[in-house]
């Protein structure tokens, strides 16, 4: 089984911080891909960032420079720091773990419960 948590969400003026994390539990192998998705309301669910087990950061195009995830090799956890916020950044953020719970390399997929940030003045 593997959990994971997420925390960090909140409300934002325009121009402000956030800093959201995600750390996975249980009986863990290895992480093979740790990312950050959103959805805003009446939207698909999109990419925002990545981070595979390479360690090389990857950004969807409207959040590059403003947005830095990182992963906390040791404590399987990874964050979203976000910088600059605009209110088009609301959404819903979910975190997506890619593990394997053994040496046979078997993948699983697992997201997170999602939490919310909102932009506004």
């Amino acid at each position: 089984q593997v959990q994971l948590v997420e925390s960090g969400g909140g409300l934002v003026q325009p121009g402000g911080s956030l800093r959201l994390s995600c750390a996975a539990s249980g009986s863990i192998f290895s992480i093979v891909y740790m990312g950050w998705y959103r959805q805003a309301p009446g939207k698909q669910r999109e990419l925002v960032a990545f981070i595979p087990s390479s360690g090389s950061t990857n950004y969807v195009d409207s959040v590059k420079g403003r947005f830095t995830i990182s992963r906390d090799f040791a404590k399987n956890t990874v964050y979203l720091q976000m910088n600059s916020l605009k209110p088009e950044d609301t959404a819903v953020y979910y975190c997506n773990v890619v593990v394997t719970l053994g040496p046979a390399a078997i993948q699983y997929n697992r997201w997170g419960q999602g939490t919310q940030v909102t932009v506004s003045s």
